[in-house]
């Protein structure tokens, strides 16, 4: 057990970090080269490509035993059953960004009202 705990896999979940798909979810279906894999995520919206490392972040979520190139249908089928949306909804990493989307979209007054709650605990 070396100190990588998330290794490049085929069946690993990975966090597109760039581009029209940023912060949407996939899974490595293929390993094209040293730079790039095959992603594909037929329940988030993910077009089947190649993408290169550096534009995703891998996750600790591995679908086991999925084969290389499977099909979208399957592909969908095993993300469902594995319940995968709902694994990552659970880690803190999900709960993060929900809770940046959340700040960011605060009106005016909403930060307003904010300031004065913490203000409020200290």
């Amino acid at each position: 057990q070396g100190s990588f705990k998330r290794q490049v896999e085929v069946g690993r979940v990975v966090l597109v970090n760039h581009g029209a798909d940023a912060g949407k979810l996939a899974v490595i279906i293929d390993i094209v080269d040293h730079n790039r894999a095959l992603i594909d995520g037929p329940t988030t919206g993910v077009a089947r490509q190649a993408l290169s490392f550096r534009r995703m972040v891998l996750t600790p979520i591995v679908l086991k035993n999925l084969p290389r190139n499977i099909g979208q249908g399957a592909l969908k089928k095993a993300i469902e059953k594995a319940d995968i949306v709902a694994a990552w909804n659970k880690t803190a990493w999900a709960k993060k960004i929900e809770q940046r989307k959340i700040r960011a979209s605060l009106s005016d007054f909403d930060r307003f009202k904010l300031r004065k709650l913490q203000n409020k605990v200290r």
